[in-house]
């Protein structure tokens, strides 16, 4: 018992990447503060990558005084659908989906109905920094609704899948699709309830599966196995995901992608404080690969294309499945 309980410590602190290690040794190293400021605005981000032609949401309207809250009445009173979000938010705080329309109120994808003051009253909430990473001053952004890809949309009843894809400059280590579930309120979030999936990078199969912490096999909410999920525009995803490095070169950081089902891989956002528990839905480490890439001789990742930076990111995912066997 005392011997297996020391060979797990071992094995976690040989693969296992801790919050404290991340921070003090990729954090702080590889993401400069006005990178990782740019990256907290959701606009500000949206716009660069915009401006190096990467798919991002269209924005509909952006909201930053109560004043100027009629006019975003206006917008949303026209839409039949859309996403109502803070441009400072995390871990998916404060963010409302309209997917639909009952006269003259507002359906979510839940179900629950709103009416046009329920929204107004929740964009003045944002504007006053309630979910704000810094609980101060925020803008309200209206933006288009995506949709899942076919193959992703019964593993998803309520809610849209996005895949977080990490990168270390620019080269992705680890991967995983985060499904949303009824219990999560269509939020795709693993510390609300999300499923994380574990994805091979060679391959875009999945691996394990994670619910609040614990291993799952099914989605709990439509029983289908997490095994057969197919991850479509595999190869464009992870190349998306490579080019916004050379948009926004962050050390360290997480690229979320929504794969839509009429335009294909979209970013969602950036993370540049990507979360640890993408390592449970791998079964796999952190450490490792960060240590390989590191170490790594003849190669300097920042400087060769996102392509050559996906293929070297795939290569040693392959080797290090190779020593596992």
């Amino acid at each position: 018992m005392a011997a297996g309980l020391i060979a797990r410590l071992r094995w976690l602190r040989q693969h296992a990447l801790g919050i404290n290690r991340r921070n003090q040794d990729l954090l702080l190293r590889y993401n400069p503060p006005r990178l990782v400021s740019l990256v907290d605005h959701k606009l500000r981000t949206k716009d660069v990558l915009a401006e190096h032609q990467l798919a991002v949401p269209a924005t509909y309207a952006r909201c930053a005084r109560a004043t100027r809250l009629v006019e975003l009445s206006a917008e949303m009173a026209r839409r039949a659908d859309f996403v109502l979000k803070p441009a400072r938010g995390a871990g998916g705080e404060g963010i409302v989906v309209i997917a639909g329309r009952d006269g003259d109120g507002f359906v979510k994808l839940s179900g629950a109905r709103l009416t046009l003051r329920d929204l107004l009253a929740h964009a003045a909430d944002i504007i006053g920094g309630a979910f704000s990473l810094s609980q101060t001053y925020d803008e309200v952004l209206l933006e288009q609704r995506l949709k899942n890809h076919p193959a992703l949309a019964p593993f998803c009843p309520a809610g849209v899948a996005d895949l977080r894809v990490v990168l270390l400059h620019g080269v992705p280590v680890m991967a995983m699709l985060r499904l949303p579930t009824i219990a999560s309120d269509g939020r795709a979030n693993l510390h609300v309830g999300g499923i994380g999936v574990g994805i091979e990078l060679a391959s875009g199969r999945p691996c394990f599966g994670v619910c609040r912490d614990r291993p799952i096999e099914r989605h709990p909410d439509t029983r289908q196995p997490l095994i057969d999920i197919g991850i479509p525009h595999w190869p464009e995803a992870l190349r998306l995901a490579a080019r916004a490095y050379d948009a926004i070169p962050l050390g360290f950081v997480g690229v979320d992608i929504v794969i839509d089902e009429s335009l294909g891989p979209v970013i969602l956002e950036l993370n540049a404080r990507p979360g640890l528990s993408i390592q449970l839905a791998n079964r796999r480490g952190l450490r490792p690969p960060v240590r390989n890439l590191l170490l790594r001789t003849g190669t300097v990742p920042g400087t060769i294309g996102a392509e050559a930076r996906v293929a070297l990111g795939v290569e040693m995912a392959q080797q290090e499945e190779g020593a596992w066997g």
